[in-house]
């Protein structure tokens, strides 16, 4: 098990038999088939499936029959569990090409005397030629060709249609009438277009593989996004990335922060949310010396825990991907392209029965077998169901290159449709400075300066961070009922004492301060106002040239929970009734879903910690990353904040790959209605079908990964001519 806890499990299988789109879509499905399947998601390139399942509903041996039931059998043996290969190798696929080109090899052999002649074989010779090459066909149907036909029976059996059925059926046909035409001496049968074909499907889909791994996206999203952690030594606090971090490192998490490894709770009261793994919106009390899995989220007060097991940052990014709503809409491009790949394939059939039909009547036996199948090859609904994940994947890892870090598929689509940006402004268009840091009251001793990091350190808002930041060097206090409320403070129990830290309404009522408009902190301790602090705020680099450049596209508002001190600045940028000062995060989601009504698609900037409601209200939420890289999971993408003027190019990159996808899209139907015209005609034979069916998809998928490369280099670099 990956995870297992609270009735959720996850685990991952090698599966060597995933060769297609269609396998993707049918294993990515699973939960179709039984409700106790929560989701599942394949790595095409390594042949792996990740599924999260309930065990109440299903048990894991239960898992592993449903997966075989449909011909994805997993392959667990100790040596796939050791030694896992980056680029694992089906040696089956290889033995089942060297099968069916030596009986390829030798049927065509005996049968170049018929070629060339362009009459029968003379009798005895041509009888027995006929019975060799049948009996040659034996193993290349039955052990070539078994994973087409079990494949396609199994998932027939399951009341699914697959890529496997149209070729399975044409297997199926031409190895029947060659049957019959050898057993009743009436002909030699097709052993040499039955041969020729499933050599060439199958070389086709070796070479599919190969290329597919050479200009690969990587559903696994190798491009991750910085992610870094807080690790407590004899030096105090430092900040360390992911993949720094060793077994038995002692890390402190926050409130709101994610557990970055398998770990055992030390200290504090860990209160879990366990939904980024699960999907299950259910906390979890954990008590000292209990397990922590990776992926579950602190509420409360921070805790420290001890690493029991490093793990690779590719696992909370696949978390990230698969989390919140993945579902695309009716509307979605990859809606319509499931649809349209669902329905592929029966029409396929009807126009092969059809074809089978017209050249009876119209000609010989012969001409209508060579139709049907040629029809049922060369058709292929892969070309249309990769247009999208080849287009948008590489979109995907563009982007990731360019300081941009994207959820899933789904986020680039509904970028596109946005037409109105709402930025946050603490943390997202401005930075607090912490060199900027001033105080005004009563002298603070020094037990309320350690009050002070003591409530600080365990919070992610950006002005906590800076405080935090300014008085790291004293000794923490343990503190008990710690409370953060979002968008104005927070409160918590240290020494038997009330500590408040927020704004004037939270933490001191009534009190009137001088803050020359600068952003203030109030600190109060048993209800007894000590002072407070003012922050100075920065804006972004960029900021003035990214508001110049979306505001001629896109309706832009800002969202502040500060005063209106920096109106008369912010005018400058934006019309005054679309600035909006001393707004809660209540009252943030209520805007966003205001614009909703009004049929708008919005694009929400923000940290998605104090305005996680207007977030996960939000069309698309985009998380700004400063240096210490708090991992927001409601965040549809992260963007790091260094590369925040790249905003414009980001939207417009991904506006504009929508047309290499619709390119993509048309050139797989091209290539379907020229090769089904050629197939009904008379003139396209199994064989150069097979040749030309892996070939569509081959074509799309260059163009797809080249052309978004060349998009990238213009847009999203500068390289405009």
């Amino acid at each position: 098990y990956i995870f297992n806890d609270n009735n959720i499990a996850r685990v991952r299988f090698y599966i060597p038999s995933i060769h297609c789109a269609s396998c993707i879509w049918l294993l990515e499905n699973l939960r179709r088939l039984n409700s106790g399947i929560r989701h599942s998601s394949v790595n095409f390139m390594r042949k792996e499936i990740i599924i999260s399942f309930n065990t109440g509903e299903i048990s894991l041996r239960k898992v592993v029959e449903l997966l075989a039931s449909v011909h994805y059998t997993p392959d667990i043996s100790l040596h796939t569990i050791d030694n896992r290969l980056e680029e694992p190798v089906n040696k089956k696929l290889l033995y089942r090409i060297g099968v069916a080109g030596f009986v390829f090899g030798n049927v065509m052999l005996y049968s170049l005397p018929r070629y060339f002649n362009g009459e029968p074989i003379e009798e005895p010779l041509g009888t027995f030629l006929g019975w060799l090459s049948y009996f040659l066909t034996l193993p290349l149907v039955f052990y070539s060709g078994y994973d087409y036909l079990v494949s396609a029976f199994k998932n027939l059996v399951k009341g699914m249609i697959n890529i496997d059925l149209p070729i399975a059926l044409g297997i199926v046909v031409l190895f029947g009438v060659t049957s019959y035409e050898v057993i009743s001496g009436s002909g030699p049968g097709y052993s040499d277009s039955l041969s020729g074909f499933l050599f060439f499907l199958l070389l086709g889909r070796w070479y599919q593989a190969k290329t597919y791994q050479a200009l690969s996206f990587d559903r696994d999203y190798k491009s991750y996004f910085p992610v870094s952690v807080t690790k407590i030594s004899g030096d105090g606090e430092q900040n360390i990335l992911l993949d720094e971090i060793t077994k038995g490192d002692i890390l402190l998490i926050r409130n709101r922060e994610l557990i970055p490894c398998d770990s055992e709770l030390l200290t504090g009261r860990a209160l879990i949310d366990y939904s980024f793994v699960t999907g299950e919106s259910e906390m979890v009390q954990k008590e000292v010396g209990e397990p922590l899995y990776a992926g579950g989220i602190q509420h409360g007060g921070a805790i420290t825990v001890e690493v029991k097991k490093v793990i690779d940052q590719s696992h909370l990014t696949q978390l990230w991907n698969q989390s919140g709503d993945v579902s695309p809409n009716e509307r979605s491009v990859s809606s319509i392209i499931d649809r349209v790949s669902l329905y592929f394939t029966l029409t396929v059939i009807a126009i092969a029965f059809s074809g089978f039909g017209f050249w009876m009547f119209r000609g010989t036996m012969e001409s209508a077998i060579l139709v049907f199948t040629s029809v049922l090859i060369v058709a292929c609904p892969c070309a249309l169901a990769l247009s999208l994940p080849f287009t948008f994947g590489n979109v995907m890892r563009s982007l990731g290159m360019e300081g941009m870090y994207i959820k899933n598929l789904l986020v680039i689509e509904k970028l596109t449709r946005a037409d109105t940006i709402v930025f946050d402004k603490t943390g997202t268009i401005t930075v607090p400075d912490r060199n900027d840091i001033r105080y005004t009251g009563k002298e603070l001793s020094a037990e309320e300066t350690r009050y002070i990091f003591s409530l600080t350190r365990q919070s992610t808002h950006p002005y906590s961070n800076a405080l935090a930041q300014k008085f790291n060097k004293v000794e923490p206090f343990n503190t008990s009922g710690y409370v953060e409320v979002a968008g104005r403070g927070i409160f918590a129990l240290i020494n038997n004492r009330r500590v408040k830290l927020g704004s004037a309404e939270y933490a001191a009522p009534g009190f009137k301060s001088d803050s020359d408009g600068r952003s203030s902190v109030f600190l109060s301790v048993d209800e007894e106002v000590k002072g407070y602090f003012t922050i100075g705020n920065s804006y972004r680099n960029g900021f003035a040239e990214v508001t110049e450049k979306l505001v001629k596209r896109y309706e832009l508002f800002i969202l502040s929970g500060d005063n209106d001190s920096e109106r008369s600045y912010l005018e400058g940028f934006l019309d005054p009734g679309k600035i909006f000062f001393n707004q809660l995060p209540q009252d943030k989601k209520e805007f966003i879903s205001r614009l909703q009504s009004d049929k708008k698609n919005v694009i929400m900037l923000g940290d998605g910690l104090n305005d996680a409601g207007a977030f996960m209200k939000s069309d698309v939420a985009l998380s700004i990353a400063d240096d210490i890289y708090h991992f927001t999971p409601a965040g549809d993408a992260i963007i790091e904040a260094s590369k925040f003027h790249k905003l414009p190019a980001y939207i417009d990159f991904s506006r504009r790959s929508v047309g290499i996808l619709k390119a993509s899209f048309i050139i797989s139907l091209l290539y379907n209605i020229a090769g089904l015209s050629f197939a009904l005609s008379g003139n396209l034979t199994p064989v150069v079908a097979a040749i030309l069916m892996p070939a569509s998809s081959v074509s799309v998928v260059v163009f797809a990964t080249f052309s978004t490369r060349i998009l990238a280099n213009l847009v999203l670099k500068g390289n405009r001519r």
